[in-house]
């Protein structure tokens, strides 16, 4: 990370801590009024590690893709292309076995429900090579993959689309060739983001996490607030920190006419992951909504909530 990145990284940790007690604030402020019953009483915020873990809604159910829609580039929606994601073992898995060559088909999976103000987890370990046909062009693709977050949905992409609209937690492995490589970086199709008040438009920055070779376990997650802060965190340390998400940019390409508006607030959206020519495990990939009931006198208000759905009060 350059020195200009790491002054900007510095002022987003800052503006981090800020703005998410300032959202705690606001939230509990805010609800109630418009919901009919008058301003909701709530008791003070609790630390989002308080959550207990059968809160946390497991996205992968370590059975089936039941729950995910399935994109490849140059395929219709639902095409699982050479049955490249499967269920092995227990295991979320991507396997390029049945690839003879690759001609740009970057695939995506994609959790049925989008979220807004969440923290979302995935567990996961690089393992074999990368595909078949995969030229020196795709050397920065070795050991790759990403968790796409606040993206756009997988009904929504065009059909020759590479990678959807959303802000990717990049997720890599190291070449074991003792050079730095860092993981749970950011990348940006389709999308800007703010680190301070300074508008980024370069499409990938890295994190400050360190180097994880070979196939060790490695939990990443990215707490999402809205269309105001986002953290990267490795393995429990918080390695990079921005804001105000917006649509512009490019590398997402042959999007559908009127999906990408520059300048639009990015508040929210979906969860996929990546087939972008390395082969990897999943197992864990986890959600903690954020957004619910906050009236302490509903049975489905949670303490650590940050954003008020009045829809959610039983």
């Amino acid at each position: 990370m350059n020195s200009f990145f790491a002054r900007l990284h510095r002022a987003g940790r800052v503006t981090a801590a800020c703005t998410i007690a300032i959202a705690a604030a606001c939230a509990g402020a805010s609800v109630g009024g418009s919901s009919g019953g008058g301003a909701v009483a709530t008791a003070p915020r609790a630390s989002i590690a308080s959550a207990p873990k059968s809160d946390w809604i497991q996205l992968f159910n370590g059975r089936d893709l039941s729950d995910w829609d399935i994109k490849f580039a140059k395929h219709q929606l639902g095409d699982n292309y050479n049955n490249t994601f499967r269920v092995e073992d227990g295991l979320l898995k991507v396997r390029y076995d049945k690839w003879t060559a690759f001609n740009g088909e970057f695939g995506h999976i994609f959790y049925k429900r989008p979220f807004r103000y969440y923290l979302v987890a995935a567990e996961y370990r690089f393992v074999g090579n990368q595909v078949t046909g995969a030229g020196p062009n795709l050397a920065w693709a070795k050991r790759n993959n990403g968790i796409m977050i606040n993206g756009q949905s997988a009904q929504s992409m065009g059909l020759n689309q590479d990678f959807p609209i959303s802000l990717e937690v990049q997720l890599l492995g190291g070449l074991s060739d003792g050079k730095p490589r860092s993981t749970a970086n950011l990348c940006t199709p389709g999308t800007n983001v703010h680190f301070g008040d300074s508008l980024i438009t370069r499409h990938c920055i890295n994190s400050t996490s360190k180097t994880y070779d070979g196939d060790q376990w490695v939990r990443v997650e990215a707490l999402s607030l809205g269309d105001s802060i986002i953290k990267h965190i490795a393995n429990g340390d918080t390695v990079l920190v921005y804001r105000k998400p917006e649509m512009g940019g490019g590398s997402a390409n042959n999007t559908n006419p009127g999906v990408l508006v520059p300048g639009q607030p990015i508040v929210g959206g979906s969860i996929s992951l990546q087939a972008e020519t390395a082969e990897i495990d999943f197992r864990k990939v986890e959600v903690l909504n954020l957004e619910g009931c906050m009236d302490p006198k509903s049975s489905s208000y949670r303490p650590y909530f940050i954003k008020h759905d009045p829809a959610a009060c039983k």
